[in-house]
């Protein structure tokens, strides 16, 4: 019997891969042996794992060497690489920025070339020339906010926060671009239905996990005179679930978004709603 081919699927080494691991398994997609080995296992039989750089993911899915990969969206723009674009987990998100020393201004007609540092040389250069600054480009392979002023007179790095350039006594002149943590295929393997059909599987519950994040459950006793006022103030995701107990009362079940929580129960104990239960959700899947 000949052997089936496995999907290939390629994950991000570094920052992103802390909480990408934790979202497929909370998914149902178990990675294990990732603190030994660039080959970690998962019990999913379909699949082959490996770790790599972010940086070289949008190149490999590409050319075919990974049928599946998880990046950031600033290493797909600066590959320009033709690969699916499966989803945006919203996870790791950063801007792309210009940064330079405080008393930097822009350059004035006739200037000297200005020396810019990144690790993407093409996000730069189409920054650039859009500015129409002439420039010497620089190659940076980390760290690359200590250029400034001496050895580069702009960068172009990702931030989450800003914290790290204010630190280094920079300030951000542009925000180029937003990225995240993006799950991405190509053409080619998205042909194989095996690889198409567990695309889809997964995208749908990632998606799910991702929505339960920012909602909870929320449980209560409702006295039947007060029902229809409780259902009017819960913003459930279509409409409250309710049981009708022996005695008439009711038990009222509502998906409701968690930063709601602290104003919705004060008025819900007002209407008469007891035993309130408050619990975490798993998975919305619509």
């Amino acid at each position: 019997m000949a052997k089936t081919q496995p999907i290939t699927l390629a994950l991000p080494k570094g920052r992103m891969f802390s909480s990408l691991v934790t979202l497929l398994a909370q998914s149902g997609l178990v990675i294990k042996d990732h603190e030994r080995s660039y080959r970690p296992k998962t019990p999913d039989q379909r699949l082959e794992l490996k770790i790599l750089k972010p940086q070289n993911i949008p190149a490999l899915v590409e050319l075919g060497r990974h049928d599946l990969g998880f990046t950031g969206h600033d290493w797909v723009v600066e590959n320009g690489g033709a690969v699916v674009d499966l989803d945006d987990l919203e996870l790791e998100p950063v801007s792309i920025v210009a940064a330079a020393a405080e008393a930097w201004q822009p350059p004035t007609a006739g200037a000297a070339p200005l020396v810019v540092a990144s690790e993407y040389e093409n996000i730069s250069r189409r920054f650039l020339e859009g500015k129409g600054w002439t420039h010497r480009f620089v190659r940076s392979y980390g760290a690359t906010e200590v250029f400034p002023p001496e050895d580069a007179d702009l960068i172009i790095d990702n931030s989450a926060t800003g914290r790290t350039l204010r630190e280094n006594g920079l300030k951000i002149i542009e925000t180029i671009m937003t990225s995240s943590t993006r799950f991405i295929a190509s053409e080619r393997s998205l042909a194989r239905s095996d690889v198409r059909e567990f695309t889809e599987d997964l995208v749908l519950l990632m998606r799910g996990v991702r929505a339960a994040a920012s909602r909870v459950m929320l449980e209560m006793n409702v006295a039947n005179g007060n029902l229809g006022e409780v259902i009017r103030l819960l913003p459930a995701m279509k409409s409250p679930t309710v049981s009708q107990l022996a005695d008439g009362s009711h038990v009222l079940k509502a998906a409701v978004p968690q930063a709601d929580v602290p104003r919705l129960v004060p008025k819900l104990k007002k209407l008469g709603a007891s035993d309130i239960l408050e619990y975490p959700i798993r998975k919305v899947i619509p």
